[in-house]
């Protein structure tokens, strides 16, 4: 067992607020990498320690291997939580950490690089015959693109092979879009991974995301947290996240579940991860889609309706403790619902609104979370994702949910930028969502067609 006594939160925002949070409840140290643009932020003054990193540009700070690796040698860090985004899915990091010996708070650089190649995980999904959505191997160019596209059939989704969050995803309608979108897709892989290779899937039109959480130690004990439902997106970008998810049956549900266990277990999987998977509701069949190897930006969700504190639950597993959840002992209680609060403005675009928060109030009641790092006087810097905090609730039902989600948003009050929070509750109060007839979609073809955010 390896003692964790300091940990160098390697991330910024709410992520590193609740890394922090969750040291504190274990009794341990922090220190915060930070930018100069997030010198005067919660994390900052939350942290025991915290030491800059570097300019703003996350290149030249958040981005940089060697120097959080030297931020932790330099104030008594044993050990590195890279949260989600920025080096949390590079394997470099880990292994850096390995090198210098630091515990990285998260799983081994090959699984990091199993799960992190799209293709490589499309793979190991189907030595365990777990379904696939039907698609091609590697794309090397645009005429074996044409080929692919032909046995698939349109519509068909261009993928990047590497990394995720939507970059470099883009569906193909008709055959005379293929050349374009192709090279669009390329350009898009290549300007966010370095790394321009694509796959093709069929597009399936009726589509629900679903995700399972899991959690697995290094001892070879796994156990899932159910599932979470992300599928209101705009542009592949999550808006919305419940739990549990009103698409599923419950055979489906052990299915993908099960699934997801089978998948972390394949690969030695150590620490918190995500399986996320497509289902068809036309068919209700559902297929593997891919492995998101860190906590998640929607993981609230599944703690509030399970009780669990995954982050805690990281931190420990990182220091060799067995894991002590088992399966029968997890259940789902009542229902959740995330809201992404962002600075933006929906009714141009979405345009991002960095500025100066003037009034910063947020709905405090029964039954409602606020993960944010955000204070009224706060600069919200034009560097980094434009998030400012998750809105989470429970309620015994959907419909209950639902109302405390539309009563917390009323009561959320932001001025001195632009805010989603008119656009959220919109979706909140459409009959589609209410009713659950919802995909994928749904957001960019009816809500935003409707003139409630991006005409």
């Amino acid at each position: 067992m390896t003692a964790i006594s300091r940990v160098l939160v390697a991330n910024r925002g709410e992520i590193a607020v609740r890394i922090i949070k969750a040291c504190q409840k274990l009794g341990i140290d922090t220190v915060l990498a930070m930018s100069e643009a997030d010198c005067d932020t919660l994390a900052a003054r939350m942290a025991d320690k915290a030491v800059c990193i570097g300019p703003p540009p996350p290149l030249e700070s958040y981005l940089k291997v060697n120097t959080i690796i030297m931020a932790a040698l330099g104030t008594g860090a044993d050990a590195i939580h890279p949260g989600y985004g920025f080096l949390a899915e590079q394997p470099e990091l880990g292994e850096a950490c390995i090198r210098n010996g630091l515990t990285f708070i998260g799983p081994g650089p090959e699984s990091i690089r199993q799960m992190g190649d799209k293709l490589v995980a499309r793979r190991t999904a189907i030595d365990l015959d777990i379904p696939l959505i039907p698609g091609s191997a590697l794309i090397t160019d645009l005429s074996q693109g044409w080929r692919e596209a032909e046995k698939i059939g349109f519509p068909v989704l261009l993928k990047a092979a590497a990394g995720g969050g939507g970059k470099g995803m883009k569906a193909v309608h008709r055959p005379e879009e293929m050349e374009t979108v192709f090279r669009e897709a390329s350009a898009e892989a290549r300007a966010a991974f370095g790394d321009d290779r694509l796959y093709m899937e069929r597009f399936i039109p009726n589509a629900r995301h679903i995700e399972v959480q899991i959690l697995s130690d290094c001892y070879g004990h796994c156990v899932h947290l159910f599932e979470r439902d992300c599928s209101l997106q705009r542009r592949y970008q999550k808006v919305i996240e419940e739990a549990p998810s009103t698409a599923i049956s419950e055979e489906l549900r052990e299915q993908m579940c099960n699934s997801a266990v089978l998948i972390a277990q394949s690969i030695g999987y150590e620490t918190a991860g995500t399986v996320e998977f497509v289902l068809d509701q036309y068919e209700k069949r559902f297929y593997f889609l891919e492995m998101n190897t860190r906590i998640q930006v929607e993981h609230p969700v599944t703690e509030m309706v399970t009780g669990v504190d995954l982050v805690a639950e990281q931190i420990r597993m990182a220091a060799g403790e067995r894991l002590e959840l088992y399966q029968d002992d997890i259940q789902v209680t009542g229902h959740a619902m995330e809201c992404r609060i962002n600075a933006e403005c929906p009714e141009d675009n979405f345009r991002p609104s960095p500025g100066r928060i003037v009034k910063w109030k947020i709905p405090q009641e029964k039954g409602v979370r606020v993960d944010t790092h955000c204070f009224k006087g706060y600069f919200v810097p034009p560097y980094y994702d434009s998030l400012l905090a998750k809105l989470i609730v429970i309620g015994e039902t959907r419909e209950d949910a639902i109302s405390k989600m539309t009563h917390a948003l009323s009561n959320f009050h932001v001025t001195g930028i632009d805010t989603n929070i008119k656009f959220l509750s919109a979706i909140m109060n459409h009959p589609d969502f209410r009713s659950g007839r919802t995909n994928t979609r749904w957001l960019e073809t009816v809500v935003c067609k409707q003139g409630d955010g991006n005409p």
